[in-house]
């Protein structure tokens, strides 16, 4: 199960050059439940993905990743309806960033989107459980919590023309 928070980002941070990162092409062959196909530097994944319903701030998802080839994945891309998401993604630590003992073993997974959608600067957090999700307290680079507003999902995205 994955848990996450997203936000919108006010600010990047310094120095986000030192910071791992790769580049990012998505598409999607269905958004219920997710079927996603990416490009994430060499490696090729086909995610499937379903949104839980639970009592939290937090999104909650089941996911399961395959692994695909190049050549699969480019005859996957040709049959996905919707356009594709582009955009670099920064691995931030943020107990490293900050200093902060709350943020111990927490990655943001900063996105900058490149194409139509350049500009758009989103955060997610991933959390080992509920209860640290509910009680995260952003650092102040975050902006707005738009965890369960649809039009920040990637689909929602992607389907953006």
């Amino acid at each position: 199960m994955e848990i996450e928070r997203k936000y919108l980002v006010t600010q990047l941070p310094d120095n986000l050059d030192q910071f791992r990162h790769l580049e990012i092409e998505q598409a999607y062959l269905c958004t219920s439940p997710t079927l996603r196909i990416r490009r994430m530097g060499d490696s090729y994944i086909l995610t499937v993905k379903e949104r839980l319903r639970l009592n939290s701030t937090a999104i909650h998802n089941r996911e399961e990743e395959f692994t695909l080839s190049a050549e699969s994945y480019n005859r996957l891309r040709a049959k996905c309806d919707s356009g594709q998401v582009s955009k670099t993604r920064y691995f931030i630590d943020l107990f490293q960033l900050s200093g902060n003992p709350d943020y111990q073993g927490l990655t943001a997974e900063l996105d900058v989107f490149h194409g139509r959608h350049d500009g758009l600067l989103l955060v997610e957090v991933e959390f080992p459980d509920t209860e640290r999700a509910n009680a995260f307290v952003p650092p102040a680079w975050f902006g707005d919590d738009v965890s369960t507003e649809p039009c920040y999902r990637n689909s929602f995205l992607a389907s953006m023309h």
